[in-house]
């Protein structure tokens, strides 16, 4: 259990300082580019579900979603059915911004991937995929 753990941790802070490094020459904070992520691989959405699927608070998400509408890579909608919510989508700049960071996600992975068999990797996923439900 011990090593399993430090391996664990070893991991994500070795995972966060490559991310801290690939973030930080876009001039973003890793929360906004997190929610460029998060917007990228979706329909537009409703302040309240990007809050809860990035497990922050709607308050902190307004922010967030503030200083990424003034950069140009985020717009807001309005919701046409309930006019007290706002749906949010990436700009074409943020669509941008989102490619070249998502393309940098994918050669980690075969970074990653090249150290293991196609069995390995299919075996890691899984037991990454289970893992994650404890959070």
């Amino acid at each position: 259990m011990e090593k399993l753990s430090n391996v664990i941790v070893e991991f994500y802070e070795k995972l966060s300082s490559w991310e801290h490094s690939v973030v930080k020459d876009t001039g973003l904070t890793l929360p906004q580019m997190h929610t460029i992520e998060v917007l990228g691989g979706c329909e537009p959405l409703r302040m309240k579900e990007l809050a809860e699927k990035m497990g922050i608070t709607t308050g902190t998400l307004t922010v967030n979603i503030d200083k990424l509408v003034r950069l140009g890579y985020v717009i807001r909608k309005p919701n046409e059915t309930d006019r007290r919510s706002y749906y949010v989508t990436l700009s074409e700049e943020g669509e941008v911004i989102y490619r070249r960071h998502h393309a940098l996600h994918i050669e980690l992975t075969e970074e990653i991937l090249s150290e293991l068999t196609p069995e390995e990797g299919q075996i890691l996923e899984r037991l990454l995929t289970k893992a994650m439900r404890a959070f």
